[in-house]
């Protein structure tokens, strides 16, 4: 007697494809409100026991197993992505929770203004939804998720109170915070996704510092502790080990479900009703574009991986003679400035930055020189050594990127997963206007830096290893002719075929993305839940 898969040849009101910030939100919305939901992820259930910084060899995982990049981190629910054409390499993790367990956890909201940036600064495009008609639903995520902070920044509209207080300036921040002062800059104490106290029956952060290697604690939010738990509970299913390779279709044209591969590479198929992609910037368009045929899927206009925008980030490091201990509390945030984060004549560019002020690295990446650090091997190691561990900020300057259809993601000719699924290929350059933001941006953070005291600043143009934010791939729009989806992120081809990742963000903003991809997955959900007649949940 043959043993039954879970979810192989069953039918589903909703099927949702990937665990991550995205589909969590998604899937939880609707199971709350009474909906037949499952989701499929290539990935597994986090074991908190098995994170890097569970083992006193953490930074030497974390070049290695929990490597951010899936080229290097090669497990057995990645795939791998051709990206010897970008000069940013793409950062992604396969699992339940998606790229949450490996995020830093910074979480900016969107401003009004880029919801509107055509209509404002003749770039880019306009989304078909506002800032406002999110509101409700970045509140809703920051409960969900737990979030720090705290609320009345001037550079923000108004937002409801943080769950938590903020997390510690710590020395540096300190210094640098006053440095903003100093020079009548905007400063701010960052929203964060990690609570600084005890919170919804999580352990609230002890600031012990490496946050993205995964948090044994449970203080970092990330949707395996946040979202899911609270989605099962209400009946939401969730099959892990799936790497789906298609998603099919009707003679009509209707998404009937998709087909996957379990880990012994057995074939199996999981039908619905309805279909919801949620695979990330570049996960959702290789998919796309190895179902349906030839073209791709939902792909009438070739907008299908084009518009990629990866958030160019270049890095100052402030470099103080004094100690700082900047290796302590959590590593990615502490405060961040949006002086300069709307467009103004004579800059040289339109758009802007946002800078976030992060803490020095550990030991032994410290040793290594990574992250902009200027570390040599022989004489003088230990001396260079000495002068940089835990007396050293970083300003890292996420700039906006503006959508351009040459970048993209497209499947390669090549490169296949362990299934014999065609791998994905990035194609992407830095424009003019990036790089002048980013000349922009480090001389203002060497003006912040200087002023703090620091003795040396170091620089980097690019952090290539900063392809956390993948955007665009399958813009919203209003538009069926130059977009994917509409503002409820349903395809325009396909009726019953939804995108709720950053694939849809026709713009990039100057901020970290999770929120905001939060925030639209909530509201395409309750968008689904009224067209199914079923009243969402307040």
């Amino acid at each position: 007697m043959t043993n039954r898969v879970f979810g192989s040849g069953e039918h589903h009101s909703v099927l949702v494809i990937g665990a991550g910030a995205a589909g969590a939100a998604f899937a939880w919305r609707l199971a709350v409100a009474g909906v037949d939901v499952v989701c499929l992820d290539r990935g597994h259930w986090p074991d908190p026991g098995a994170y890097a910084t569970s083992f006193p060899d953490w930074e030497t995982r974390r070049l290695r197993d929990w490597n951010p990049n899936p080229n290097v981190r090669s497990r057995p629910e990645d795939y791998p992505i051709a990206d010897d054409t970008t000069p940013i390499k793409p950062i992604l993790f396969n699992g339940i929770g998606g790229s949450t367990v490996l995020w830093s956890a910074h979480t900016p909201r969107f401003h009004p203004s880029d919801f509107r940036v055509r209509t404002l600064d003749g770039v880019g495009v306009d989304w078909p939804l506002t800032y406002w008609e999110l509101e409700k639903y970045y509140d809703i995520n920051d409960r969900l998720m737990g979030v720090c902070g705290i609320a009345g920044d001037p550079a923000n509209p108004p937002r409801s109170a943080r769950p938590t207080p903020p997390m510690p300036l710590g020395l540096a921040g300190a210094r640098i915070a006053a440095a903003f002062d100093s020079l009548g800059w905007h400063w701010w104490p960052s929203d964060g996704a990690i609570i600084s106290e005890d919170y919804d029956g999580r352990l609230g952060c002890n600031h012990c510092g490496p946050c993205e290697l995964g948090c044994p604690r449970g203080a970092k939010a990330s949707t395996d502790i946040t979202y899911w738990p609270k989605a099962i509970a209400a009946g939401a299913r969730v099959i892990t080990g799936a790497a789906v390779a298609e998603v099919t279709t009707s003679p009509a044209g209707l998404a009937t479900g998709a087909t996957w591969f379990d880990v012994h590479g057995v074939q199996h198929h999981t039908s619905a009703d309805v279909v919801v992609i949620a695979a990330s910037g570049i996960g959702t368009p290789r998919l796309l574009l190895h179902s349906g045929g030839r073209d791709g899927l939902a792909n009438s206009t070739g907008l299908v991986g084009r518009n990629l925008m990866l958030h160019p980030i270049a890095a100052a490091t402030g470099v103080f003679t004094e100690p700082v201990a900047g290796f302590a509390g959590n590593d990615a945030f502490c405060l961040m400035s949006q002086e300069f984060y709307e467009t103004a004549p004579g800059r040289g560019f339109v758009r802007g930055y946002e800078v976030q002020v992060t803490r020095g690295q550990g030991p032994l990446v410290t040793a290594l020189g990574g992250f902009n650090l200027d570390v040599p091997w022989g004489t003088g190691h230990h001396r260079r050594f000495e002068q940089l561990f835990g007396h050293v900020a970083t300003m890292a300057i996420t700039c906006e990127d503006l959508p351009n259809p040459d970048n993209r993601v497209e499947l390669d000719d090549t490169l296949t997963d362990r299934f014999g699924v065609p791998a994905p290929r990035m194609r992407y350059r830095l424009d003019a206007n990036s790089e002048a933001m980013i000349t922009h941006g480090l001389a203002t953070s060497r003006a912040v830096l200087e002023r703090a005291g620091c003795a040396e600043v170091l620089e980097s143009r690019l952090v290539n290893q900063a392809g956390f934010h993948l955007m665009g791939t399958c813009r919203m729009g209003a538009d069926a002719a130059t977009s994917v989806v509409d503002h409820r992120c349903r395809t325009h081809d396909v009726g019953n075929l939804l995108v709720v990742d950053s694939s849809v963000f026709a713009t990039a903003a100057a901020v970290n993305p999770t929120p905001t991809i939060q925030a639209i997955a909530l509201r395409a959900a309750d968008l689904l839940l009224e067209e199914r007649s079923v009243v969402p949940v307040p």
